[in-house]
């Protein structure tokens, strides 16, 4: 038996038994695009929130199964779990639904024949994003637009020089901006989703750029380099937790060698001060403007 996990990790996750695990926001793991049609029996999927995205991820799914294989989906009532239902059913297929805990959970067994597959596929596949005019796709952080704090970073930033890392890269927005200095040597661009390493590959086309999936928090702090740029992401499945943030903070202040700067963007409201000052030796605000506050910080 085939068994598939599709959902956002922990830090570390062990899939039980023999099942696989296929999300996008795990590093290692293998990619539910890449699965024969067909070809398993069991499919266990924690539904993400974006409209789009979690289409595209339940038409992948049920694309996957065999006939009589089983999909089980899950999510909170207030991030899409209320419309799996509906969704599921213009898929052509026959749901039972349960609510528990605030969660709506459906388990399908798959028909003969699917309806929308196809469509629902192309809507959430990655793609060049008309007047953003770069790759990108559903599920990526600010997948569609220019993030307004990446644009008051970008719009201050003055040229890097030497070897840097953009942490959180998406789609590579930040970076094209950085790789604009002859003086930048090298640029780490690192993000937890698959989905945006791959659209920063196709962005990102200079060979001073390398690319990695990882989780920024577990990677090694080599105290090297000499600038970081990040716009440090918030929430964690949907939810607000500042913890990552500060989680960048400190991490960005470990890749740094003695002298190096950082870059910082944030939401107005985050309480990031007390762990920049205490990262780092001094701290400027560079700029307090549309929501957000930009941070140059000097180890």
């Amino acid at each position: 038996m085939t068994t598939l996990l599709y959902g956002r990790p922990p830090a570390v996750f062990d899939p039980p038994g023999a099942a696989t695990q296929v999300s996008p926001l795990i590093p290692g793991a293998a990619a539910l695009e890449d699965v024969a049609e067909g070809s398993v029996d069991d499919i266990m999927v924690y539904a993400p929130p974006g409209v789009l995205e979690r289409r595209y991820t339940l038409a992948l799914a049920l694309r996957a199964l065999k006939v009589g294989g089983r999909l089980d989906v899950m999510a909170p009532k207030d991030k899409g779990g209320s419309r799996l239902n509906k969704e599921l059913h213009a898929f052509g297929v026959e749901i039972g639904e349960t609510a528990k805990a605030h969660h709506r959970r459906c388990v399908v067994i798959r028909p003969e024949t699917l309806t929308g597959i196809d469509e629902a596929i192309a809507g959430g596949a990655a793609r060049v994003v008309p007047g953003l005019e770069a790759w990108s796709q559903p599920g990526v952080f600010a997948w569609d637009r220019i993030d307004p704090g990446s644009a008051l970073l970008a719009e201050h930033l003055p040229p890097m020089k030497g070897a840097g890392v953009d942490l959180g890269c998406g789609y590579g927005a930040l970076s094209v901006v950085t790789l604009r200095s002859p003086a930048v040597t090298t640029l780490r661009l690192i993000d937890l989703d698959r989905r945006a390493v791959e659209a920063s590959r196709r962005n990102v086309e200079d060979p001073r750029a390398t690319f990695e999936q990882a989780d920024v928090r577990l990677i090694e702090e080599t105290g090297d380099r000499d600038f970081v740029v990040s716009n440090p992401p918030f929430h964690d499945g949907g939810a607000e937790d500042r913890r990552l943030g500060q989680a960048f903070i400190r991490k960005a202040a470990g890749l740094l060698k003695k002298g190096g700067v950082a870059w910082i963007v944030a939401n107005r409201h985050l309480p990031y001060e007390a762990e920049l000052n205490e990262a780092f030796k001094r701290v400027r605000m560079v700029a307090d403007a549309g929501g957000y506050k930009l941070f140059e910080a000097l180890k």
